[in-house]
């Protein structure tokens, strides 16, 4: 018997796996149905525009996720080193300690970065914004606060790549860990 799906968000875990796993222009119908035990007109029920509409909602969640874990800590007024604690150990856990790619990140680096440049880059800026207004309260010049946000947010993009191709996610907890210590310092 066919499994029920109620609602779209119901959805949107296994719709993230499958643009993880095959990247937007690899996740064909087929794939998205074969994941989502739904067939084209069912998906098309939930998701009127199509896969593009699919990509938006699963990033939307994605940014809902972020706003609480990552901003969150970010953005709420204290103690800076332990927010960017908060920071690298809710990185950690939504990427798997680096087993899980970020979609943001897949979705940058071929032809669906301009599909989905606006979620793109409001999504890094704002990691970046929040990440120097801590650094800033830390102690940090405006200037030295963004480079070394920037520097960061890149590395731990760099080491989930690293990781992947490696097939090693020791590549990332140590960069991980590396960039926590310098934030820190």
């Amino acid at each position: 018997m066919p499994r029920q799906i109620a609602e779209r968000a119901d959805l949107l875990p296994k719709l993230a796996d499958v643009f993880r796993t095959r990247g937007y222009a690899g996740a064909s119908l087929g794939e998205i149905g074969r994941a989502t035990g739904l067939g084209k007109g069912s998906l098309y029920h939930f998701f009127p525009r199509g896969k593009a509409e699919m990509a938006e909602a699963v990033l939307a969640e994605i940014d809902a996720w972020f706003a609480v874990e990552i901003l969150g800590p970010l953005n709420h007024p204290g103690d800076p080193r332990q927010s960017i604690r908060e920071m690298c150990r809710a990185v950690d856990a939504h990427h798997k300690g680096g087993r899980r790619v970020c979609a943001f990140a897949l979705f940058a680096l071929d032809d669906t970065r301009r599909i989905f440049a606006t979620a793109l880059r409001r999504h890094f800026q704002v990691w970046i914004e929040a990440l120097a207004r801590v650094l800033v309260v830390a102690g940090r010049g405006p200037a030295a606060a963004r480079t070394e946000a920037v520097d960061a947010i890149a590395s731990i993009q760099g080491a989930m790549v690293l990781a992947r191709a490696a097939d090693d996610p020791r590549v990332f907890a140590g960069t991980l860990a590396r960039i926590e210590a310098r934030l820190l310092a």
